[in-house]
């Protein structure tokens, strides 16, 4: 397992703010697909640094609110920040090139490209990020998806596409990473190999967002557990 030193540069470092200090802030978030209410009244905040788990079941609005984090599902109400900027008056792209990396539940890789291909993805369009050096980070924390490098995604198993896809946010993802899903159909082996990946970044500046169905993995990384019920907080623990 790489030390957090390793996982981090030491630009990315300087560009992140203070550990324990917001980077996200959400407060009472509501959101429409089409006319049914996909979030009601969501407030959460992730600080710099820290590691946060939204727990519900399916359906609950965990998908909705990273769509909606990463401008795919517009906000109907309530205030978005992300490193004290209104989110509401960014576009996708500049949301993604804030230092958001996003695995969204259905992984989201384009089946015709290679592996390699699929992460650098959001590297191409970046006008900051060094390519070599993000791709380098991914490949340092998944030596297993650096030797997969030129198979086509379509070949892969839903697990390898899992890593695939964890790969490419921790490409783009300089300052949160926003994980849906990841644990979910995946065998007990594979999700313990993602808890180690995720492990790996505590005690950087990279701050993590998780989603699950249930807290049956990686109970010991988050510092605060959220939980959504029908699009809204149910209970918070700290």
């Amino acid at each position: 397992m790489n030390s957090p030193s390793s996982v981090v540069s030491s630009t990315d470092q300087a560009a992140a703010g203070v550990p324990g200090t917001p980077l996200l802030q959400v407060s009472h978030l509501a959101a429409h697909i089409q006319a049914m209410p996909a979030l009601r009244d969501l407030t959460l905040q992730v600080d710099e640094g820290e590691m946060v788990s939204l727990v519900g079941r399916n359906g609950a609005g965990k998908t909705s609110f990273m769509r909606a984090v990463m401008g795919h599902l517009p906000a109907s109400a309530g205030r978005l920040h992300f490193a004290g900027a209104d989110m509401q008056a960014m576009t996708r792209h500049a949301r993604a090139a804030a230092g958001i990396g996003y695995m969204p539940e259905d992984r989201g890789l384009v089946p015709q490209l290679t592996v390699e291909e699929n992460i650098l993805l959001p590297l191409w369009v970046s006008k900051t990020l060094v390519k070599a050096d993000r791709l380098g980070l991914a490949y340092r924390l998944l030596p297993e998806v650096e030797a997969m490098r030129d198979r086509r995604a379509l070949l892969l198993s839903g697990g390898q596409q899992k890593l695939v896809a964890l790969a490419r946010a921790l490409a783009v993802g300089t300052r949160l990473l926003l994980l849906d899903e990841p644990f979910e159909g995946v065998a007990p082996a594979l999700a313990q190999r993602l808890v180690e990946v995720i492990s790996a970044l505590r005690g950087t500046q990279l701050s993590v967002l998780i989603s699950q169905s249930e807290m049956h993995h990686g109970n010991a990384l988050f510092s605060r557990t959220y939980t959504i019920e029908r699009g809204a907080n149910a209970a918070a623990s700290h």
